[in-house]
């Protein structure tokens, strides 16, 4: 068996040397890291309002993260559900590595506005609102899209016509106020027991009202519309 000649052996060297490099060197293509975020994007966006279209950054091509072929990804907690956001990506091979990727997630949808002025203090009504098509995205987090949001709520402050109406623009009206006579509906299995007390708070839909009974106890229960109190055993 003849041995290479001693010219070649320099030639093999330099080879190997380049191929250790150029393993040592090899990136994660930006492709399959996006391909992964749309489909991820595609998901998250089936429960949100009218119509969603998203942008999506880029990864270095010149990074130094080694290759992968499998990913998680997922919304950073707190992030909202449009607008711009970025997105964290995991890589589930041995290199394991993390990488945020920015994307703009817009949604042109109807919000709410004011269809005429609203004095402050003034309860909303269906009359006083309107909807405006627009992009979300570009709009504050808690833009009012649903009716729901707004009616049979106060004023916080004076609204001109055609303002896009936020959450904290309103506020929840009181359905038991301190010193108000309420009904006490008590109700457990089996049995359900009415009485009448003085309101020691005042309470919103849902939120906790204590009440003074004719009897003198002090009980708690779940302020309800129309000065109602209903308590649970």
């Amino acid at each position: 068996m003849r041995r290479l000649t001693t010219p070649l052996r320099p030639l093999f060297a330099f080879l190997a040397l380049c191929l250790v490099a150029a393993l040592t060197h090899a990136q994660q293509d930006p492709a399959p890291v996006k391909k992964a975020i749309e489909s991820w994007l595609k998901i998250q966006s089936k429960g949100l309002p009218g119509q969603v279209s998203y942008e999506i950054g880029g990864i270095d091509p010149g990074n130094q993260l080694a290759p992968c072929n499998s990913f998680d990804v997922s919304r950073p907690q707190g992030a909202q559900g449009w607008g711009r956001i970025n997105v964290l990506v995991r890589c589930l091979n041995e290199a394991g590595w993390r990488v945020y990727v920015p994307v703009h997630i817009r949604v042109k949808a109807d919000y709410l506005i004011s269809a005429r002025p609203i004095a402050q203090g003034q309860v909303v009504v269906e009359d006083d609102l309107a909807t405006q098509l627009g992009d979300l995205s570009e709009l504050p987090s808690n833009i009012l899209t649903e009716f729901a949001g707004a009616v049979g709520k106060a004023a916080a402050t004076s609204i001109p016509a055609g303002r896009p109406l936020r959450s904290d623009m309103l506020r929840a009206m009181m359905v038991v106020r301190q010193g108000q006579t309420v009904r006490v509906i008590s109700r457990g299995p089996g049995f359900t027991v009415t009485n009448e007390g003085r309101a020691l708070n005042n309470a919103i839909e849902g939120q906790v009202a204590q009440v003074r009974l004719g009897n003198g106890h002090v009980i708690s229960g779940i302020a309800k519309a129309g000065g109602t109190v209903e308590v649970g055993y």
